[in-house]
């Protein structure tokens, strides 16, 4: 997790999706219009941190590594609209009581680190399919199931090919004897 000392890092914390969940989310992302989503940088943000000093990132993967192991399943099955930011996403009905406990946890621990996260809206998660979008068509289509087992500690780089999203650090159950 090396970085520059000197120079803040925009951070946050995600659910990560598998190879799988990511391709079926490219299934429904390519009809959208607006500026796509490179499927790299398909997640759902549990907390925004913002600039944080390098510094941070040891008590960010400390944090990362006391949370409750992320094992769950996710049933995207709509499709909605952020009308300000003009942002189409997928999103769940109905939200797992294991997700929303993750994110409080997640929440608890930074704020007993001084670390405030981003709190302007109310938790609401989705995967952000395209900006600067159009209102989504009516879609129809089958409902994707993620099984969320991966959370990361992730750095927003601007480019000048644009954003890329870095994993600093990730957490997954142990499946077998592999971590």
């Amino acid at each position: 997790m090396g970085a520059d000392t000197a120079k803040p890092l925009r951070l946050f914390y995600a659910l990560w999706p598998d190879e799988s969940t990511r391709a079926a989310l490219m299934r429904l992302q390519a009809p959208l219009q607006g500026r796509k989503t490179s499927p790299q940088n398909f997640h759902i943000t549990l907390a925004f941190l913002g600039a944080q000093p390098a510094a941070l990132l040891p008590a960010l993967q400390a944090i990362l590594d006391c949370l409750p192991e992320p094992d769950f399943a996710l049933i995207l099955d709509s499709i909605g609209y952020f009308n300000r930011h003009r942002i189409a996403w997928a999103g769940v009905r109905d939200v797992p009581e294991k997700l929303c406990m993750l994110q409080r946890v997640l929440i608890r621990e930074l704020v007993q680190h001084d670390i405030l996260p981003d709190m302007q809206s109310s938790f609401k998660p989705h995967v952000t399919l395209a900006r600067d979008a159009p209102a989504p068509l009516d879609i129809s289509f089958e409902p994707i199931r993620w099984q969320a087992n991966r959370i990361a500690l992730v750095h927003s780089v601007t480019e000048a090919t644009g954003v890329l999203y870095r994993i600093l650090a990730s957490r997954q159950p142990w499946i077998g004897s592999q971590r």
